[in-house]
């Protein structure tokens, strides 16, 4: 299955007061990362404060994509941008650039 976030990179979580686990987020490179994520959801179902679930990418969520019609704008402005970027050589736009500080895209 193909999931994606705005991180676009696996996060993690529990509900049901613990008793379940998941891990969402994979864009498609998850194949490999599977068995880490595996091993989260165990660490995170057993409670274990291990090296795993210190990490930022399983102790705190993604921003959530903006509703429609935000949402259209904001895809349109970022392909827009990196097709930019692409004809600059690489130098990134102010939009690019805070979409970087703030987490977000394939370049955070």
């Amino acid at each position: 299955m193909i999931d994606t976030c705005s991180r676009f990179s696996a996060f993690f979580g529990t509900g049901f007061g613990g008793r379940l686990s998941y891990a969402v987020g994979y864009t498609g490179l998850g194949v490999g990362a599977t068995r880490f994520g595996a091993n989260v959801m165990l660490d995170l179902l057993a409670g274990a404060r291990t090296e795993r679930t210190r990490l930022e990418m399983v102790g705190s969520k993604p921003l959530p994509f903006p509703p429609e019609p935000l949402r259209y704008g904001a895809i349109q402005l970022t392909r827009w941008s990196i097709a930019q970027a692409d004809r600059r050589h690489g130098h990134r736009n102010l939009w690019l650039r805070s979409l970087d500080k703030m987490g977000l895209g394939f370049d955070s």
